[in-house]
């Protein structure tokens, strides 16, 4: 394949539908690659030996719904960070909402208008695109590990602070939310009691709570007003996606470990830091009550790690610009925190919020919107939390 050009598969079993889409993208030929099947299987043996990085698909189709498509292409290692575009003219919402939950990244109804089309497409493959370059910098993390051990640590601090900002980043009203979530976490854990290693690994940890969000499409992600029940179904998965991201091995490295005749203990032993990355991004809107999501959890089954930056995250969000909603006063942010206090947020960990405050005020100051952090240089905490 064409370095230069991305690759769209197109599956509809109506041969005028996908006539109509040749037509439709006819300008596009040059800096796409477009490959139209009319036989989902057919369209499922080509993904498993072609590489991709979008496919748009029919939900009823007959030997294989574009549903079972979907629930493939999310099962397989090889096209499970494939995104896929529903295309269909029914007009059932409980299809449409299952295939959101799935795992497509958007729907169309037919007949679409060329330039919506065009649009979702290229909104899809930059998504692709910032994956990959996620897979990317992951190998690379890897390859810089073996070779360079004792730099590891400074190097594995410069990358959870860009993967971090990843999500971040495609909103740049929030700026630096989510290194003030991991120093918010820190001290209220200071306020704990907790050990100084935990401390540190939740510093590192609680910024990537969000990271999952760079699977969400733009327009769930910016919508200025409320979301509908299948949009909300998409949101909620980037915590799952969150958790894929940092918890799941590089089986992609196994082969060139054995090759290479490295151990293949670095690339399938834990790391406890993204350990614990996956499970706050997996869990951090779970709530104290149980109303949460996306597993429900009440109490102590929610990890302490997630009690803390529930907290941490949502009080800087209330006093953080959102496309749905100006800033909150500080008083107006502690009013709504309080309320929630035993049904939202751990009441202990809330409390230990509130004795921090002061610190937490200093740090929403040094680490104000517009204001870069200095990597490898603590500005936002007592000098009794630097380790």
């Amino acid at each position: 394949m064409n370095n230069t050009k991305k690759r769209i598969l197109f599956v509809d079993d109506e041969p005028k539908v996908l006539e109509a889409l040749r037509r439709t993208l006819r300008n596009f030929r040059d800096q796409w690659e477009m490959v139209y099947i009319n036989h989902p299987e057919e369209a499922w043996q080509h993904l498993l030996h072609q590489p991709c990085d979008a496919v748009v698909t029919d939900i009823k189709m007959p030997g294989m719904t574009g549903l079972e498509l979907i629930r493939r292409i999310q099962a397989h290692e090889k096209t499970r960070d494939l995104p896929v575009v529903v295309l269909t003219g029914l007009q059932e919402p409980g299809l449409k909402v299952d295939a959101l939950r799935l795992g497509a990244v958007d729907l169309l109804t037919k007949p679409v208008e060329a330039t919506q089309l065009i649009a979702r497409l290229e909104n899809v493959l930059r998504l692709k695109s910032q994956l990959d370059q996620l897979k990317r910098q992951n190998q690379h993390l890897v390859e810089q590990v073996t070779r360079q051990g004792v730099e590891l640590k400074r190097a594995q601090l410069r990358i959870i602070y860009r993967l971090g900002r990843v999500a971040e980043h495609r909103d740049p009203e929030t700026g630096n939310h989510v290194i003030r979530v991991g120093a918010i976490s820190r001290a209220i854990g200071h306020t704990l009691g907790l050990p100084q290693d935990y401390l540190e690994q939740l510093a590192l940890a609680a910024p990537l709570h969000d990271i999952g969000k760079i699977a969400i499409p733009d327009r769930i992600l910016f919508k200025p007003g409320p979301l509908t029940p299948g949009e909300w179904a998409v949101m909620q998965r980037h915590c799952v996606f969150g958790e894929r991201m940092l918890r799941e091995p590089p089986e992609n490295m196994l082969p060139w470990a054995a090759w290479s005749n490295l151990s293949l203990a670095i690339f399938t032993e834990s790391d406890p830091l993204l350990d614990m990355a996956a499970t706050i991004a997996l869990t951090h809107h779970e709530k104290w009550d149980g109303t949460g999501y996306p597993l429900g959890l009440a109490q102590e089954e929610i990890p302490l790690e997630s009690r803390i930056v529930a907290v941490a995250d949502v009080f800087d969000a209330l006093l953080s610009h959102r496309p749905y909603k100006p800033p909150c006063s500080e008083e107006e942010a502690l009013q709504i925190m309080q309320s929630k206090s035993g049904t939202h947020f751990d009441p202990e960990a809330y409390s230990a919020f509130e004795k921090a405050l002061p610190e937490i005020r200093e740090i929403r100051r040094q680490l104000e919107d517009g204001r870069e952090p200095e990597l490898g240089k603590t500005v936002f905490t007592q000098e009794d939390h630097l380790g």
